[in-house]
């Protein structure tokens, strides 16, 4: 991962906790896709933020990642199901 455009990389040590940020329409539906995703781990997930017309909400899913892999992994579980718009 690179750090404003510098050419740094982003040095983590694995276990870590990592926090996504999923955006989507429905709560009920987010937080369905979210325990579809992360199965039997725990994680903590709170609303962060919804849009001023009400259209899009956010929730924090913060959870121990164990690698890079397994991270990356995540962001694309969360970022392919269909109730997810975007992961951050």
């Amino acid at each position: 991962m690179l750090l404003n455009n510098c050419k740094q990389k982003l040095e983590l040590e694995y276990p870590c906790s990592w926090v996504y940020k999923i955006i989507g329409r429905e709560q009920g539906e987010l937080r369905a896709a979210i325990a579809e995703v992360v199965q039997a781990r725990e994680c903590l997930v709170s609303l962060s933020n919804s849009s001023s017309g009400g259209k899009y909400l956010c929730l924090d899913v913060e959870l121990v990642v164990l690698s890079g892999e397994d991270r990356e992994a995540q962001y694309c579980a969360f970022k392919g199901h269909p109730a997810v718009v975007m992961v951050l």
